[in-house]
């Protein structure tokens, strides 16, 4: 193992060549000091291709698309604007999916790039925030560059594999990216409304699945009057360890990792972090463990909490595009989805604001924009918005339209109720149709 005492002494053109396809870890375990002389380097090494998962640093831009191309399984946070410019390359995947692309190698490795903590008393490194696809990556990478910092937490089940060694080390004292929470004092009354309705569905004793941010968090804060809840997710944020010390969560029902909230990568802020290091209540497990249907479905009371862009009168969801343009992902949705419709009691809801534009456009359509289906509807189960609740698992095509009508917005239930009932639901999703087209075709009939 070679070890920089700075990133300066570090020439990445002598261990990456022109070609390569280089991996580096996700989110907030983003190795910054290494991605920033990756970039600043670029030229010198020569043309490669760069797989990312969401970016929150300001790192990449649309310029490095000279000599990068960029690759990954979503379009969230700072993906974005890569998209958009055309320098990203989406690959829609299943994220239980992505570490077997890469054992098999149908997605190449040959350099990665990992974020460290310093080795614990046994000599073993710990990838700190995330225990994701970048460990199979690395077993098949030829080279294995590590930016180890002091300030990286120690997590239980993020150790690295002892058949993973780094080839280069530079030690640095950063503190990873961190996500500032918002306040929920400032959220909207139709995220609380929405919030309540799913805290309204969620039994003691279940077992969570959701995201972070706004919406999720105020779910959480809505479960502060219930007991025994369970966390098996694929993040883990702040709000989480809030309930975690409340006694709300205490995991106390599950089957297995009993009393342990167990996720994939951490999100959140340094406080998340500091609760987070050396707490035996807290395991990263790797996605075979977090998405695998099979390990859902053995969860009792598994309650899957998604969100979509837009969903249409049969109930498909749309969680990856908005205008044509890629801003979500497959990601675990769809792993979420079918884990907690297989498990004993288990639930899948996907929340959603009936409008977006300050209400100008409805979030709940006649059909989805071109062909894009994240969630298939004969897999939706729950429905939320702030005007209700629509049950759809079971439901036929009409009954389904009539359920999701119900709970859009007062200025498009409407049309949507009366073009369902007019033209019926199988073909108002013929493909081309948009609630702005069919709202405009009524208007028009009602006055020539």
């Amino acid at each position: 193992m070679i070890v920089c005492s700075s990133v300066d002494a570090l020439d990445l053109s002598a261990l990456i060549r022109a070609g390569d396809a280089v991996v580096c870890s996700q989110g907030l375990a983003e190795p910054v000091t290494l991605t920033r002389a990756l970039v600043s380097q670029r030229k010198a090494i020569g043309p490669i291709s760069l797989f990312i998962g969401p970016t929150y640093s300001d790192t990449f831009n649309t310029a490095h698309g000279d000599s990068i191309a960029f690759r990954s399984y979503c379009g969230t946070a700072g993906n974005a604007p890569l998209q958009a410019a055309r320098v990203l390359d989406i690959v829609p995947a299943h994220y239980s999916d992505l570490p077997r692309l890469f054992e098999r190698g149908i997605f190449p490795a040959d350099v990665v790039l990992l974020t460290l903590s310093e080795p614990d008393e046994h000599g073993r490194f710990n990838l700190g925030l995330v225990n994701d696809y970048v460990v199979d990556a690395a077993r098949r990478a030829r080279v294995v560059i590590a930016e180890i910092s002091d300030r990286m937490p120690r997590v239980y089940g993020a150790e690295l594999p002892a058949d993973i060694r780094p080839h280069v080390v530079v030690r640095t004292s950063r503190d990873p990216m961190s996500l500032p929470r918002k306040e929920l004092d400032d959220a909207s009354e139709q995220d609380r409304v929405i919030a309540q309705s799913v805290a309204s569905l969620i039994p003691d004793g279940a077992t969570l699945e959701l995201g972070i941010g706004t919406l999720p968090d105020l779910v959480l804060q809505a479960l502060h009057g219930h007991r025994d809840i369970g966390i098996h997710s694929g993040v883990l944020g702040d709000g989480v360890a809030d309930l975690m010390e409340r006694g709300v969560i205490n995991n106390a029902r599950k089957p297995n990792f009993r009393g342990i909230s167990v996720a994939g990568m951490l999100m959140g802020s340094r406080r998340l972090y500091d609760f987070a290091h050396g707490n035996s209540s807290v395991f990263l497990a790797a996605p075979g463990e977090t998405h695998d249907i099979g390990v859902l479905r053995a969860i009792p009371h598994f309650i899957a909490i998604n969100g979509a862009i837009e969903i249409d009168l049969t109930g498909q969801v749309n969680a990856e595009t908005v205008n044509g343009k890629y801003v979500g992902a497959v990601g675990g949705q769809v792993d979420f989805v079918r884990g907690a419709n297989g498990s004993p009691g288990g639930r899948s809801i996907m929340l959603l604001p009936a409008t977006a534009r300050n209400g100008a456009v409805s979030r709940i359509v006649p059909c989805l924009p071109g062909s894009v289906v994240t969630t298939p509807r004969s897999d939706v189960d729950i429905v939320v918005t702030e005007w209700g609740i629509a049950e759809l698992r079971g439901k036929s095509l009409s009954e389904r339209a009539v359920a999701l009508a119900a709970i859009a917005h007062p200025d498009f239930r409407e049309p949507l109720e009366r073009l369902a009932c007019e033209t019926g639901p199988i073909h108002v999703t013929r493909a081309g149709t948009s609630i702005q087209r069919c709202l405009h075709d009524i208007e028009v009939r009602e006055h020539p």
